[in-house]
């Protein structure tokens, strides 16, 4: 919580989280208290090691907590052994069609296996899935789709609905169950956000399990994220989800930057820098847009959270700057003023402006580590 997070003095800005039991995958902890996690999948070749290492390692470092990779044939999972060791995350294993592919998998070292159960088998085949699971400590994922329910379950309610996926994970649940296996979690996406919504609010009553959140297929860069922010939103603002995965069609990176930014703005989670900044007009003393543009970018590596306000005139500026750590309000003449922990601070003028709000973030980051550093020493 950076130095002006109100929140504690604002009940109705308190998002009350569901309560679920917590399980691990790996080593990161899902549910319960554990915060929120942020997951991506691959999209590159299992079988090319290389390829997939090197992709997980971006996602490493935009912040990913948890990594899924698909395992479609016997090359993926003769491979993933050899991605798992590499892997700084736990990886979970993207388990269809064949049972077999599960096993091989929770053997070359995946943290969690996710299953679809409409797709994966018989309840013999799952059982197979569920001991190998208990003998080499992972997880599962019951990962329940609109588009790949069960022949029965479609026959008996005509269509996709979200009591179908309901009543899909809660059987595959009580399989998993019986066998007293319960580190596990549910999903039930659609690419529908009605149906995706109702069906996690039905879930999250009947079960306490962790559950993944996600809107599948949810479409392009800027529709897939409307369409996932308005879906998984609703449902974070209401207190539901333990772990989140953004599904779009774009680079793997952005689903990372788009989930974070979607915890940020709930504040269920903070990392790196949140910048507030107006959408200018004529009033602007400075090119906003290009600023922003610039600050994302020559910001993105800092992780430590903080807020910095980038606001074009007087109008809002100063308002903004009360509430962020840093801010920089425009003021017309070719300068503007630069706010330190909400109290105007100095002038810069636009020319450089971005160059010493860079470094001022990067010094107030360095800072903000060495007290937590100290912190963590005292307490030991």
């Amino acid at each position: 919580m950076t130095q002006h997070d109100h929140t504690h003095l604002r009940p109705w800005r308190t998002i009350e989280r569901r309560a679920s039991r917590k399980i691990r995958v790996g080593s990161v902890e899902v549910g319960g208290d554990a915060p929120i996690t942020v997951q991506s999948m691959t999209n590159t070749l299992t079988a090319d090691a290389a390829a997939t290492i090197d992709q997980i390692r971006q996602l490493e470092e935009a912040g990913a907590d948890i990594v899924r990779v698909s395992c479609p044939d016997e090359e993926s999972t003769a491979a993933f052994s050899t991605i798992a060791k590499a892997a700084k995350v736990p990886l979970v294993a993207d388990i269809h069609f064949h049972y077999r592919r599960g096993i091989e998998a929770a053997k070359a070292g995946a943290a969690c296996l996710r299953i679809n159960p409409g797709n994966i088998g018989s309840p013999a085949r799952v059982r197979e899935v569920i001991q190998a699971a208990k003998d080499y400590g992972c997880s599962i994922r019951i990962g329940v789709n609109a588009g790949s329910l069960e022949r029965e379950l479609l026959e008996r309610y005509g269509e996709p609905c979200p009591q179908a996926m309901v009543d899909s994970a809660l059987s595959h649940a009580r399989i998993l169950q019986d066998h007293d296996f319960h580190e596990f979690k549910i999903s039930v996406k659609a690419s529908d956000v009605f149906m995706t919504v109702a069906a996690y609010q039905m879930l999250a009553e009947a079960i306490d399990c962790p559950l993944h959140l996600g809107v599948t297929e949810a479409g392009a860069l800027r529709t897939g994220t409307v369409k996932s922010s308005i879906g998984m939103g609703s449902l974070l603002w209401a207190g539901i989800g333990d772990t989140i995965r953004v599904s779009l069609a774009a680079d793997p990176v952005e689903e990372i930057k788009v989930g974070f930014d979607m915890l940020k703005s709930l504040g269920l989670r903070h990392r790196g820098v949140n910048i507030i900044a107006c959408p200018s007009c004529a009033r602007q003393g400075f090119n906003v847009i290009k600023t922003v543009e610039a600050l994302e970018e020559r910001l993105a590596h800092i992780s430590t959270p903080m807020s910095l306000s980038i606001i074009g005139c007087v109008v809002n500026g100063p308002g903004e700057a009360l509430m962020t750590d840093l801010g920089f309000t425009g003021g017309g003449k070719g300068s503007g003023m630069v706010y330190m922990a909400g109290k105007p601070d100095h002038k810069m003028d636009n020319d450089h402006m971005v160059d010493h709000i860079v470094e001022l973030v990067e010094a107030r980051a360095a800072e903000l580590a060495a007290t937590q550093a100290a912190e963590l020493a005292a307490a030991e």
